[in-house]
């Protein structure tokens, strides 16, 4: 009787998510500002830096009485925010996610500890081409008690790869090299652990190495950020002072944000992407990276905008054809297993299957339908699916005609 009451809350925190982007977006609309995607901006805003909410982390923090110490922000999502940090016992960088604080939060990160548990343990050589989850535990702080996850370290998701080709798709022969690892890993996880990934996109995929070298923490050679001299919590802190623009206009403050992103782009090198925000999304992004989690990454809609400003096209280009193409799948936060599913929401809008726009069962196909369209993305550097509504029409019914 138990199962009920969870399942429940797993399909209302999907179908919050949901509202949460396509909101972002909407708002993203209005505003005219085509170059930033639902959750890439640089920061998540300080609203959410509240009781239940995130919590306040600075480079110098230690978690698990020292044993990670954070280096750089890497990312952030609806649910949590990704940090690249240093892991003293094991001499290492690595990839730590720590989740939102309020009780629906840490069920969620829970229910996807116990996938990604599911899969490490099947995969003790780390040859099925899925993040490895290397360590959770809880941390508390002034807004609660937060789920942290710890995840190897990896590099750019295949939308920054696919965006240093400036949107022209890469050779046939790469495509087939990342579908390659792609497949290794669906098999592992549908025939093995019968676990559908329901988000599977080119921001849940990660290279396992940064494309540009510089910006990988273990090739740069960056000093490490020692721990901060502190021996207690410091107070609430919001990530950024919202009393600057208090009395300016939205345009206003667009164009003050997108000012602030020109010099922090020429002063910083950027950091690579980990496994999944919620993937998430990341500052790349990158894209969690992680731990993605780029990304942890939402549901909904997913907005195309930038890419990578540094270097010459050439440039960007040449590094993208010298990519390492060695890739894991990421972001588990809405994963299932066939025979338990908490939600009939799922999937970007993009990727999304027919089955799931009719509200029909569904299973394993589902993620190879998105993985298809990847494919078609990577060869192309163009979504296969990207409609719009109109006055008699929405999207869905645009996508089940197109496949009629």
């Amino acid at each position: 009787m138990a199962e009920a009451p969870a399942a429940s809350r797993r399909a209302e925190e999907a179908g919050s998510r949901r509202r949460a982007e396509e909101e972002a977006e909407a708002a993203a609309a209005a505003d005219g500002d085509g170059d930033s995607s639902v959750y890439t901006s640089e920061d998540e805003g300080t609203e959410d830096y509240r009781r239940g909410g995130y919590h306040a982390v600075r480079p110098g923090d230690t978690f698990k009485q020292g044993a990670y110490v954070v280096q750089s922000k890497l990312g952030w999502g609806h649910f949590s925010t990704v940090w690249l940090a240093w892991d003293t016992a094991h001499s290492r960088y690595v990839a730590l996610k720590v989740q939102k604080s309020a009780q629906h939060y840490t069920e969620a990160a829970m229910d996807e500890i116990k996938i990604l548990r599911q899969i490490a343990d099947g995969d003790p050589e780390d040859s099925r081409c899925v993040v490895k989850l290397l360590d959770h535990f809880k941390h508390s702080g002034p807004n609660g008690s937060h789920v942290c996850m710890v995840f190897e370290f990896l590099g750019d998701n295949l939308l920054t790869l696919i965006k240093y080709t400036d949107y022209r798709g890469i050779p046939l022969p790469m495509v087939k090299e990342i579908c390659r690892h792609v497949l290794i890993g669906l098999d592992y996880l549908h025939r093995e652990l019968s676990i559908i990934h329901t988000d599977l996109k080119p921001e849940n995929i990660l290279l396992v190495s940064t494309i540009d070298p510089s910006k990988d923490p273990r090739k740069s050679g960056v000093p490490l950020v020692p721990p901060a001299a502190r021996a207690i919590e410091p107070p609430p802190r919001a990530p950024a002072a919202p009393s600057v623009s208090s009395g300016l206009t939205r345009n206003q403050k667009k164009k003050i944000r997108k000012k602030a992103k020109r010099v922090a782009a020429s002063t910083s090198e950027g950091n690579g992407a980990v496994a999944s925000a919620d993937t998430d999304e990341s500052d790349d992004k990158g894209d969690l990276s992680t731990a993605n989690e780029g990304s942890p990454s939402e549901d909904g809609d997913r907005k195309r905008g930038g890419g990578p400003r540094r270097g010459s096209k050439g440039t960007r280009k040449r590094m993208a054809m010298e990519a390492e193409l060695s890739c894991k799948l990421v972001d588990f936060g809405n994963a299932c297993w066939t025979y338990k599913q908490f939600t009939s929401d799922i999937q970007t809008r993009q990727y999304r299957c027919p089955e799931v726009l009719l509200g029909s069962k569904y299973s394993t196909s589902a993620d190879l339908w998105s993985f298809a369209c990847i494919c078609f993305e990577l060869a192309s550097g163009d979504v296969l699916f990207d409609p719009h509504s109109g006055d008699n029409f929405d999207r869905d019914e645009v996508v089940i005609a197109i496949n009629s």
